[in-house]
């Protein structure tokens, strides 16, 4: 299968960018989508929305909401669903993509499930790339979680703003106090704001929590939402944007995705060679033009010393 252009991606509509989602599975590690992805990096049209929440918390629900929020200002918005690994397949289980109505012949949106492979925080590389794709393309991309625990931060590692949902009545600020997750997000929503009293002490608990964090330069805000009635949906989005024209003061944004990026190159050689390969990546120098095509160079040369160690 030959990789795209960037260009071709842009004029192709959705099966350009599907026939591309399947260039990362088929041609990881090549020349040629080293060179996309790092072109798509450097040219990032669209905001990354992470979702996260404990499995039943609505975030499908809410998915839908900001789908169709999205196609009513006409805005373009690619979803990413992370769902759990098949253990026959490897493949993801469509769990959360199925729960999503969309529109299949509408070309502003486009959805596509993906599977956590062996990665705990459920982000793996295939994600990335897949992200920083629509990222190049789509005035928005959500990328949504498997579910939410320590293992979970990975999702920092490629959302511009992460959003934490939390329901009423579920105990869940107890437990995120105790796991440090009140750490992660940007914006925290209180979903099922319908249930009122129950949703009311939620937000509180979770203001709570986040009074318990580390003082830092952001705040996240707590907005109480309700996806099936709309209520509270125009305050989260006005709380999203708050974040992101945050991000574009005094460089925040650009900073974030350097860290990110440099976390991406890291992951990948790890997964790869262990710690020992990542410590030894660390002294090797490369005119690389972007972390894909950099974790690629730093790959080939740590190829060349295992077979001159092994013979293999």
């Amino acid at each position: 299968m030959s990789v795209p252009s960037l260009a071709e991606l842009r004029s192709g509509g959705k099966p350009a960018l599907a026939r591309a989602l399947a260039a990362i599975e088929t041609e990881a590690n090549s020349p040629a989508l080293a060179a996309l992805l790092d072109e798509a990096c450097a040219t990032p049209k669209g905001h990354v929305l992470g979702l996260t929440g404990t499995p039943g918390v609505g975030k499908s629900t809410l998915i839908n909401a900001l789908i169709a929020r999205a196609r009513a200002t006409h805005k373009t918005i690619a979803v990413i669903a992370v769902d759990p690994s098949s253990k026959a397949t490897g493949g993801a289980l469509l769990g959360d993509r199925a729960r999503m109505t969309t529109n299949p012949d509408d070309k502003g949106v486009f959805v596509r499930s993906m599977a956590a492979r062996d990665r705990l925080g459920g982000i793996s590389n295939e994600t990335i790339a897949a992200a920083v794709l629509m990222r190049a393309l789509y005035d928005r991309v959500i990328v949504e979680t498997v579910g939410v625990g320590q293992s979970e931060s990975d999702i920092a590692g490629i959302a511009d703003t992460v959003l934490l949902c939390i329901q009423p009545g579920a105990g869940d600020s107890l437990q995120f106090m105790k796991a440090g997750v009140m750490e992660l997000p940007d914006v925290v929503a209180v979903t099922k704001g319908d249930l009122g009293a129950a949703a009311r002490r939620a937000r509180a608990d979770v203001e709570g929590a986040l009074g318990l964090s580390a003082p830092g330069e952001w705040k996240a805000p707590v907005v109480t939402i309700s996806a099936t009635t709309g209520d509270g949906l125009d305050l989260l989005d006005e709380a999203i944007a708050k974040h992101a024209a945050f991000l574009g003061e005094d460089g925040r944004g650009a900073k974030r995705m350097q860290k990110q990026e440099a976390a991406w190159v890291d992951e990948a050689i790890k997964a790869r060679f262990g710690s020992e390969g990542l410590e030894a990546a660390r002294d090797i120098k490369t005119d690389a033009p972007g972390p894909f095509s950099r974790e690629a160079a730093l790959a080939e040369v740590l190829r060349k010393r295992l077979k001159a160690l092994t013979g293999k």
